[in-house]
């Protein structure tokens, strides 16, 4: 007897529950571990890698605290449950899940939480390569020394499963906080980047997540800085942002529950997300702080 083909209607579709998925990038100490306050404790998980959290002393949530590379690919499987497509000597299949399930306990308790906020990447980035620098990958084999192009290459796989692993969790939002490095190029031309070890998982990271948020400071017409999220690839400072939603204007608040709410409010019409050649619109309602 043939199984039916596992078609999800329109409707299906339109009412299953999606979650956001995203990277909110920028300066050291401009703000972006802060914007934990702006989420519900209530239901968000603070995955603290950083072990920095002095921002946010005092919130009222919940964190896990990861101190390796397994620890990382342990909670990401816990949080996102199993690939069954994949074999059970790899991470990430079902008999890792069970693993740690075994260890962690009932996978429900994170039912609770809406949100995982991961701070942050670059700090994920170092465990990762870390824990490459000690795989047979990382030694050549008729020398055996250390060779660092193994190590990357390992690094840039096990990083892209990771996020690919977390982009997965469909009911849950996951940002990724991220430090944004300002470089120049062999022009002495200016552009921004990632902090990331390796080059593999800056550059295919926009290509994962739903949104990539820019948070920085802008000058006001008397030249007053405010903080505000660049949302927009098509920006005029260069900064790194996408909004697959389409419901975003190119600056917003810098505040991502409001973000996070605009982002899952009514569908804008399809004609107006095809205007590619009218100027994005600019919100007004930032207030900039003395």
């Amino acid at each position: 007897m043939m199984n039916k083909l596992p078609i999800i209607t329109a409707d299906q579709r339109m009412v299953e529950r999606r979650g956001i998925k995203g990277v909110i990038a920028g300066a050291v100490g401009i703000g972006k571990t802060s914007q934990l306050w702006t989420l519900d404790p209530t239901n968000t998980l603070f995955f603290d890698l950083e072990a920095g959290d002095l921002a946010v002393e005092g919130w009222p949530g919940d964190t896990i605290r990861p101190r390796t590379w397994d620890e990382c690919r342990d909670f990401a499987v816990f949080i996102g449950g199993p690939n069954p497509a994949l074999r059970n000597d790899q991470y990430y299949s079902t008999a890792h899940h069970q693993a740690v399930v075994a260890r962690f306990g009932d996978p429900t308790v994170l039912d609770k939480y809406d949100t995982i906020f991961l701070d942050s990447i670059t700090v994920a980035g170092r465990l990762c390569f870390q824990w490459c620098k000690g795989q047979p990958q990382a030694f050549s084999e008729k020398s055996g020394k250390p060779d660092l192009r193994g190590a990357y290459g390992l690094l840039g796989q096990e990083m892209i499963g990771w996020l690919t692993h977390l982009q997965h969790t469909r009911n849950k939002n996951i940002f990724f906080v991220g430090i944004l490095n300002k470089l120049l190029d062999d022009f002495n031309r200016p552009y921004f980047s990632l902090q990331l070890e390796g080059s593999k998982t800056g550059l295919e990271l926009p290509g994962i997540v739903d949104q990539v948020i820019t948070m920085a400071e802008l000058p006001t017409e008397t030249g007053q800085l405010f903080r505000a999220f660049i949302c927009h690839t098509l920006n005029p400072w260069g900064y790194p942002a996408k909004d697959r939603s389409g419901r975003l204007a190119m600056v917003e608040e810098p505040h991502l529950g409001r973000l996070m709410a605009k982002i899952s409010g009514p569908v804008r019409p399809i004609h107006e997300r095809l205007e590619y050649g009218q100027p994005a619109p600019v919100e007004t309602t930032i207030s900039v702080s003395n």
